[in-house]
């Protein structure tokens, strides 16, 4: 940011739970995960390393709704809002469990929400996007490429080194059934359209979302991305067939 003083940038970043546990469970107390203390050092280091007063949005890197009611999380939240250290607080949510955050979302705290939402993860459409556009809400869809299956150069025979965490999310108990789901895309494929684009611009087809976090490893992606998003929404039709191809899974000892 300092290298372009004179450019209105903006940055996220994430608190990380204090018990260094992914995903959240309920079974956590909220003290022993969001304590005010804990929150607001990391909000101040946060503050340090990117050279600013405020942050323009400061997200809890994990969440479970039955810490909604703790005063705590309000106490908390309001403090960094009041005192000018964030300008907007985020909740990112579990893998496969769009609907854990909306309790938190009815609290007027939660500016926005960053959630796994890609043509195969679509049910953040069935009550968390909805809220969303009444409550005034940002959407970040991560995961837009579901770790890379949608990149369309994965096979079959694709492995990953054990110091990658796509070895294990891509092991024997899932990449198979991807593939498989992948090549049904590949079918409905618009000519000149590569399996990327659609998948970006699916998710920016959705008027709830705000934007969508891509990996992007080259100069290339940079500009196919832009690309893509510039490009707008899909027709409706295509649409409609790629709502077909939703997949509903639930969280299991390797997607975490």
């Amino acid at each position: 940011m300092a290298r372009n003083s004179k450019k209105r940038l903006y940055a996220a970043s994430k608190i990380p739970p204090a018990n260094r546990k992914w995903p959240a469970l309920a079974q956590y107390k909220y003290s022993e995960v969001f304590s005010k203390e804990h929150v607001l050092k990391y909000a101040d280091l946060i503050r340090k390393q990117l050279r600013t007063d405020s942050i323009d949005l400061l997200q809890f890197h994990v969440w479970d709704d039955s810490w909604t009611d703790d005063p705590e999380f309000r106490s908390t939240i309001e403090k960094l809002k009041d005192g000018g250290w964030i300008r907007h607080f985020g909740l990112s949510l579990n893998r496969w469990e769009p609907e854990n955050g909306i309790k938190a979302l009815h609290t007027g705290l939660v500016d926005a929400v960053q959630v796994i939402y890609n043509i195969f993860d679509q049910a953040p459409e069935d009550k968390l996007l909805p809220l969303c556009q009444e409550l005034n809400v940002g959407v970040i869809a991560r995961v837009p490429l579901d770790e890379g299956s949608l990149g369309g150069k994965m096979t079959l025979e694709t492995r990953f080194p054990k110091s990658d965490w796509r070895s294990g999310y891509f092991g024997p108990e899932n990449l198979g059934i991807t593939i498989e789901r992948v090549e049904k895309l590949r079918k409905i494929l618009p000519a000149g359209m590569t399996l990327p684009e659609m998948s970006l611009r699916f998710i920016l087809s959705h008027p709830a979302v705000s934007t969508t976090i891509v990996g992007m490893r080259s100069a290339e992606h940079v500009k196919e991305n832009v690309a893509a998003s510039d490009a707008g929404p899909l027709d409706a039709g295509l649409l409609a067939e790629l709502r077909k191809h939703r997949w509903d899974r639930t969280p299991q000892r390797w997607s975490d």
